[in-house]
């Protein structure tokens, strides 16, 4: 196969987040592609269930425990990827979180807390944990899901709007200090996504159908799997010249 084929056998991938929702469309979608994919998240059930979906399937995949933002656990998790594939090619952070929507000024302190830890200090931690890994096997590709918030915040979501703009810098840091080495950082930027985040503008329905048609051109959600494709670009060869950018998949909402 050509490197336009998205092709991924024999990969080792590694995606946070990966029981449910961006996580787990991604999970199948490296597994169905050849990848050997590593299904991580806080909740083991979860994940074990995505790793025998992507087995039924066909695909080649494990579960495993890790808080994405415990430093041990991230540390765990990176030692047992070492440890029992011996290298690491595709790494996806995807856990995110937003434990308070309202005024930023009505923030609590360990909501802030809470959203630094998941969305900025763990994928940091996990790309300084993974890099060395990579390097040692010849290169790789780090993906970060960061959203359009990180270009234009969201009504009362000022702290996770910070952690995903913050994230896409981290991308374009990343990204110049290791493409010598042949590992590429990007990050795609979702919009308006049919997930458990999403949940408190579904809650009004009328209120959501509103805000969909006076902002998004194409008048809907998108669905999880709909962030396939740009992850699969970005972890495969045929992105082997791409590296500090963002993919946006918002259905034309910053247009």
């Amino acid at each position: 196969m050509s490197r336009y084929d998205f092709d991924l056998t024999g990969k080792i991938a590694f995606v946070n987040g990966a029981s449910r929702g961006i996580g787990a469309a991604i999970a199948h979608g490296l597994a169905a592609r050849g990848a050997h994919v590593l299904c991580a998240s806080r909740k083991l059930d979860g994940c074990t269930a995505i790793a025998k979906s992507i087995g039924d399937k066909g695909g080649s995949a494990e579960a495993l425990t890790c808080h994405a933002g415990h430093m041990n656990e991230i540390t765990a998790a990176i030692a047992h990827v070492r440890e029992k594939h011996g290298r690491l090619d595709i790494l996806i952070n995807n856990a995110g979180t937003n434990p308070f929507f309202g005024p930023a000024v009505d923030t609590p302190d360990g909501a802030f807390d809470k959203t630094i830890e998941v969305n900025l200090k763990g994928p940091f931690f996990f790309c300084a944990q993974a890099i060395p890994l990579m390097k040692e096997n010849g290169g790789g590709s780090i993906v970060n899901i960061a959203s359009i918030n990180a270009v234009q915040p969201g009504l009362n979501q000022a702290v996770y709007s910070m952690t995903k703009a913050a994230l896409v810098n981290m991308t374009k840091a990343l990204a110049k200090e290791n493409a010598r080495d042949n590992i590429r950082v990007n990050a795609i930027l979702p919009g308006f996504t049919d997930t458990k985040m999403t949940a408190v503008f579904k809650a009004d329905e009328e209120g959501l159908k509103a805000l969909l048609n006076e902002n998004v051109p194409m008048n809907r959600m998108a669905q999880p799997d709909e962030m396939v494709g740009a992850a699969l670009y970005f972890a495969s060869d045929a992105a082997s010249y791409t590296t500090g950018a963002e993919i946006v998949v918002d259905g034309g909402y910053l247009l």
